[in-house]
């Protein structure tokens, strides 16, 4: 039994405009999480049968499913909630596929297939196994191949990749057809639901005590198709006409130098 199981769940092939680029941001995202400074953690990554993987190193595992493309997987072809809502439907039942395969793990994280965890996540679930588990509210937004971080403070609002919750307090079904459809979207296919309903059961968690992951964005593959930082948080109206606001996000940028790399992006110096 691992303390942490890290799930990747990954769209089905016919979602993605380039699968290449998903497979290149997913070694990534692989590399990052295998730099953890804790070794006692796994690596599940769930995707369609048939679907072409990268390598991944031995603390990897892969559970193939056979669901079908989500057909409202585009945001610009349906009324938003409704791709909002079988988006939920699709990620979230690959993530509980995930967890079955290893329902004896210790706590759980759901990282986006193109995002960056700290390498310090193992280490502080080890030091703190009572924990319910945590909240990444401050992480960093990074555009694709970019020199820069922004330090973000309400990031558990905005990136999927913001939860480490102890496996037990999923409630997780014995099979995956006991599992309604609406539990599965709100437990597991949305990252903004979850705090609030453990909150209510008597089990919250906790704010993550650092900068825990990064949010890749401006990259051609995303699904919100997020624009780039410099655009949205320093050149936009919106960011010019708060001065006090862009002061402040001037004050968390931070350079992606070698630390950076290190704990964020699985480089050596």
């Amino acid at each position: 039994m691992s303390l942490v199981t890290f799930i990747i769940p990954v769209r089905h092939q016919d979602n993605a405009r380039d699968w290449g680029l998903l497979k290149a941001n997913l070694t990534q995202t692989v590399a990052s999480i295998s730099n953890q400074t804790n070794g006692d953690w796994q690596g599940i990554i769930v995707a369609n049968e048939g679907a072409d993987l990268p390598d991944l190193p031995a603390s990897f595992s892969v559970v193939r499913v056979t669901f079908p493309p989500n057909v409202l997987h585009e945001i610009d072809k349906a009324n938003i909630e409704d791709v909002y809502d079988a988006f939920r439907a699709d990620k979230g039942r690959r993530v509980l596929m995930g967890m079955l395969a290893a329902r004896d793990s210790g706590f759980f994280m759901i990282v986006d297939d193109d995002d960056f965890v700290s390498a310090h996540i193992v280490e502080h679930v080890a030091e703190n196994r009572e924990a319910n588990g945590w909240t990444i509210d401050k992480g960093y937004i990074w555009d694709d191949g970019g020199k820069i971080l922004l330090g973000y403070d309400d990031f558990s609002h905005l990136c999927g990749t913001s939860l480490i919750i102890r496996a037990a307090l999923y409630g997780l079904p014995e099979r995956f057809e006991d599992a309604s459809l609406d539990w599965i979207k709100s437990m597991l296919g949305s990252h903004v639901r979850i705090a609030d309903i453990l909150a209510r059961n008597g089990t919250p968690l906790a704010p993550l005590p650092f900068r825990g992951a990064v949010y890749r964005v401006g990259h051609a593959g995303s699904h919100s198709k997020a624009p780039s930082l410099l655009v949205k948080y320093f050149l936009s109206w919106e960011a010019l006409k708060r001065p006090r606001r862009l002061l402040r996000n001037m004050g968390k940028l931070r350079l992606v130098n070698d630390g950076a790399r290190r704990e964020f992006f699985g480089q050596a110096a």
